[in-house]
């Protein structure tokens, strides 16, 4: 992935953000919010402003293209509930209150987002059929499988071919700053995770997880190859100047977003 800057707006595009798409992970810099949220602050669910949290919104749909009302994301709540959107739709208000962790849509001109200060941002794409992704993994969505539920949307309500499918995982929170316990460790094995492979245990009761990692053995158990995923090394709290972290700042930060688009067909 590397560093861009389109209009006033600075994120690391992935590979996959080309051939009929535009895709991205924002980071913390050039919106309009004031301290601790500045200055691109995404996120709706914080004590920011609205206004400019909308003004911030606003200034990143311009940036790619699409319009404050095509700029479209839900409430988060942890979970591996998916939103689908496979008929064209002039009226998305209605689905920003709607509780779930991803959005699967095949519909060109709508930038589907997931906002991000810790957990992991996956985004998918199927440039052969046309079909995009944004999913949210914490630790309980990524216990889930909200990854691997992502593909299966796309393989069998598109028809997507596991092959065709990029995906990117964004900056998330590294294993050298994410400490757990035991009812994460316990939700992970429970649901067959390689526990050993992705912890590293701290002391009693504590353990440092790579979330990033559990996400790209999820996308492989998918059926997607090593090939077809692209992932950050970046550390969200261990880069200050670049993003926010609900960890590091105390929990009063604001939100980047890892976004998707499919490009209006010509």
């Amino acid at each position: 992935m590397e560093m861009r800057k389109t209009g006033k707006i600075q994120y690391l595009k992935p590979g996959l953000g080309t051939n009929g798409a535009v895709a991205g992970f924002t980071t913390r810099h050039e919106g309009v919010s004031r301290p601790p949220y500045n200055s691109l602050n995404l996120g709706s669910n914080t004590l920011d402003s609205p206004h400019n949290v909308e003004g911030n919104r606003s200034l990143l749909a311009r940036s790619i293209g699409a319009t404050l009302d095509r700029f479209l994301t839900v409430t988060q709540v942890h979970g591996t509930d998916l939103l689908v959107i496979d008929t064209p739709n002039t009226e998305l208000s209605h689905f920003l209150k709607l509780e779930c962790d991803g959005i699967v849509t095949n519909q060109p001109g709508i930038c589907i987002a997931v906002c991000i200060a810790d957990c992991v941002p996956i985004l998918l794409h199927d440039p052969v059929k046309g079909v995009v992704a944004a999913l949210h993994a914490g630790w309980q969505g990524t216990a889930g499988n909200i990854a691997g539920k992502g593909v299966e949307a796309m393989v069998n309500i598109f028809g997507c071919e596991r092959k065709d499918i990029l995906a990117a995982v964004g900056p998330c929170i590294s294993a050298c700053c994410y400490e757990v316990d035991r009812p994460v460790r316990d939700a992970f094995k429970k649901a067959g995770a390689a526990w050993d492979l992705l912890a590293n245990e701290q002391g009693e009761g504590k353990w440092l997880l790579d979330l990033g990692a559990a996400n790209r053995r999820l996308l492989g158990d998918a059926g997607l190859g090593a090939e077809q995923i692209q992932t950050s090394e970046l550390c969200v709290s261990c880069n200050q100047d670049l993003f926010f972290s609900y960890r590091r700042d105390g929990g009063d930060t604001g939100r980047q977003v890892g976004f998707i688009m499919l490009e209006e067909r010509q």
